[in-house]
């Protein structure tokens, strides 16, 4: 008898054994049918929380949730009250998490202003949270503002209202007048000096400048311009190279003689680039990750066509734009914000999902993302009384 109880424990605790490791890999047993099938598990995140999940049109519960469904073909719709909605069709194995992160974003963001000097111009320094901005002005008459060239710091968490611009170079200290609007800018690789050239009707003048002090005496480099502009592009070149040897051999070479590289994502697992011939990206992952991104990849790649290739999952993706001077990377690394003219508009990394990012007033010709993944523009919101720009904060987060 003690033998018999012995037996039937063991079967018993096998048998449960075997339940609990077929539950935690996706199979169900379905009573109706008498079988035990296998299912895949659906993962939904968003931000902001609390959105509502559809699936193939019928509303599932909010995020953040998982979900336990047959394999299968799926539409999954992502929406939230005052905000864009997200979308993507998905196919579910058995055995298989396939996780989804929405990001959505406001269709009414607010606005705040930044500056109230009056810009002409304002430039972005790549890679910083700085912006380079210029202010020039026939009438300003206030002491405390004068004509010049200012430093913006959009990371620097000032607590009067309106945050100082540092003095970079005064229009004063020139020894010609110049349009500053025209002004041609270059950084230095570790964007702590620029060459500014400036120009009027009669001649032009180009000055190395620090970044981190005024300059009283600005440093004329006219002569020596091209042969320092050379230098400092083949070290930036150097710099994107030591990032692009992080990745596969076989794109490295292809990448190296092939590609335009116009910028890594922030975490630098992606890359932004223009290719310049046509070819074919070879498969480096095969089979491919599991559980990695379904959405259709293209590695016959077109002259001149702009692509993100994802080196974790080996994957590359063709973009709905052509010039890559309007594409910025969102701080996240999953979205892209591309410059249309009149609005900015936000697309997932991988082509998908494109969606109005802002549609309000602001000058075509900038736009800067921060590290937060807020929005700065420069707009100018009563041109009736003003005639110049601003800085303002677009809140999108």
């Amino acid at each position: 008898m003690k033998f018999l109880f012995k037996i039937l424990f063991f079967i018993s605790f096998f048998a449960i054994l075997l339940w609990i490791i077929s539950y935690t890999r996706g199979y169900r047993l379905d009573l109706g049918k008498k079988t035990l099938s296998s299912t895949g598990i659906l993962s939904l995140t968003s931000y902001p929380k609390t959105a509502q999940v559809y699936l193939d049109g019928k509303l599932k519960g909010v995020t953040d949730l998982n979900l336990t469904l047959s394999p299968n073909h799926y539409q999954v719709e992502i929406k939230k009250d005052g905000y864009t909605s997200w979308s993507k069709k998905i196919v579910l194995k058995g055995e298989l998490v396939v996780s989804l992160e929405a990001v959505l974003f406001p269709l009414n963001p607010s606005l705040s202003p930044l500056t109230n000097s009056g810009l002409v111009k304002a430039i972005p320094i790549d890679d910083t949270e700085k912006i380079l901005v210029f202010v020039q002005k026939p009438d300003l008459e206030d002491l405390d503002k004068k004509n010049g060239l200012y430093l913006f710091e959009a990371g620097k968490r000032i607590f009067s209202f309106f945050p100082a611009l540092k003095p970079i170079l005064l229009e004063k200290n020139l020894a010609e007048k110049y349009d500053f609007s025209s002004t041609q800018v270059i950084f230095s690789p570790d964007y702590k000096q620029a060459i500014i050239e400036f120009n009027n009707q009669t001649s032009s003048q180009a000055f190395l400048l620090s970044l981190e002090e005024e300059n009283t005496f600005p440093f004329d480099v006219s002569l020596s311009k091209d042969s320092l502009i050379t230098a400092w592009e083949k070290e930036k070149k150097l710099i994107k190279m030591k990032i692009l040897e992080t990745y596969p051999k076989d794109i490295v070479k292809i990448a190296s003689e092939s590609f335009n590289l116009i910028a890594f994502s922030p975490s630098e697992t992606k890359l932004l680039y223009q290719v310049k011939t046509n070819l074919t990206l070879p498969i480096i992952l095969d089979p491919p990750f599991m559980g990695s991104n379904q959405s259709l990849e293209t590695r016959v790649l077109k002259k001149n066509s702009l692509y993100v290739y994802d080196k974790k999952e080996d994957k590359n993706y063709q973009l709905p734009i052509f010039n890559y001077q309007l594409i910025q990377w969102y701080f996240d690394s999953k979205h892209l914000l591309i410059n249309e003219g009149k609005k900015i508009s936000v697309v997932d990394y991988d082509g998908t999902n494109q969606q109005t990012f802002y549609s309000g007033p602001y000058e075509s010709d900038f736009f800067y993302i921060t590290s937060d993944g807020k929005l700065i523009i420069l707009a100018n919101l009563n041109p009736d009384a003003n005639q110049w720009p601003d800085l303002y904060l677009v809140g999108i987060r």
